[in-house]
């Protein structure tokens, strides 16, 4: 059976429901016992499991995030939630020099199977320090898996799935999803690490969004079906490992691509998409190659200026237009 569940809901139901079947999970972060600190993906996880597996945290994300990657060293399944993804960066030792190195460095005898889990708060004036999109900083290193859901079914799914891989998965959502619903099942199921989906199929030309730029991209396809102009959109899912091989079936179609990304332009997502479509299907490309990202720049603390610097279907129409 399947019923309609917001996106927080499905990340909360996927928690809870591995931490039903696997006593090796626990949760850790700052603000799980406050399901509203956290978007309400922690409803009703500290009544049922209890502190020591709900585990509410002083405020040092490099020791917690230190802790939780050695309890996965020693056998533990932790996921642990970094409320506002920026401060991830205080863990960067933890993730990078330690979780992302361990399997290599030990020839493939230890896992370390965490999940760290960091949320993009962007707009409501939270500026440049609270509203920060780091995924191309940590796909880019070698031993960490990434994935950026963008609808509740993938929200539940990819959790799943990243709590029962082997090694680090770095589970990135945005809060302007956690309002979104569709039908999710009741059931535990999994959405496989690696493989992205076709939002929407067209013929005229590509579009390759990630996370909340996927939802905008589908918006931006339906109004453009209008205008006899048809839109294929690909919502990646995973980052890293990426399908490349679905996009590359998709430019080879279309012959026209546009990328639409939660990031920055310059050395990120979306330049990585370019250059692998360079390489392996320019022949295919009828335009240059058009894309959608916030400006390199800092994001400002006046809504007047946010509604300037995040892009949306809007932004996404534009660069499709330009590009056909």
């Amino acid at each position: 059976m399947s019923r309609k569940l917001q996106y927080s809901l499905a990340i909360n139901e996927a928690i809870h429901q591995m931490m039903e079947v696997d006593s090796s999970v626990f949760f850790i972060g700052q603000g799980v016992k406050s399901p509203w600190y956290v978007g309400n993906t922690a409803t009703g996880l500290l009544e049922k499991f209890g502190s020591e597996r709900v585990i509410d945290t002083p405020v040092s994300e490099n020791a917690v995030t230190g802790a939780a990657v050695g309890a996965a060293i020693a056998g533990m399944r932790p996921i642990i939630v970094h409320p506002r993804m920026d401060f991830m960066l205080y863990a960067l030792d933890p993730i990078i020099n330690e979780a992302a190195n361990w399997h290599y460095m030990f020839g493939g005898k230890s896992s370390v199977p965490v999940v760290i889990w960091g949320i993009i708060n962007r707009g409501g004036e939270q500026a440049a320090q609270h509203s920060q999109a780091f995924h191309a900083l940590f796909a880019y290193v070698p031993g960490l898996k990434v994935v950026m859901p963008s609808t509740p079914y993938d929200a539940k799914g990819l959790m799943i799935a990243a709590i029962k891989d082997n090694n680090p998965v770095i589970y990135i959502d945005d809060r302007w999803l956690y309002k979104t619903e569709e039908h999710v099942p009741e059931e535990p199921y999994i959405v496989p690490i690696g493989k992205g989906v076709v939002r929407k199929h067209g013929k005229d030309i590509t579009v390759v969004s990630v996370s909340y730029m996927a939802v905008e991209a589908v918006k931006a396809a339906d109004t453009l079906k209008e205008k006899g102009i048809d839109a294929e959109v690909i919502d990646v899912r995973t980052v890293k490992p990426l399908d490349y091989a679905l996009i590359f079936e998709s430019v080879k179609k279309t012959g026209r691509l546009v990328i639409a990304d939660v990031g920055w332009k310059s050395f990120g997502f979306a330049a990585e998409i370019t250059a692998a479509v360079c390489e392996k299907a320019f022949k295919y490309l009828k335009a240059p190659v058009g894309f959608v990202t916030l400006p390199d720049a800092p994001a400002p603390a006046s809504s007047a200026l946010e509604e300037i610097y995040y892009p949306c279907s809007d932004s996404i129409i534009k660069a499709i237009e330009g590009v056909v």
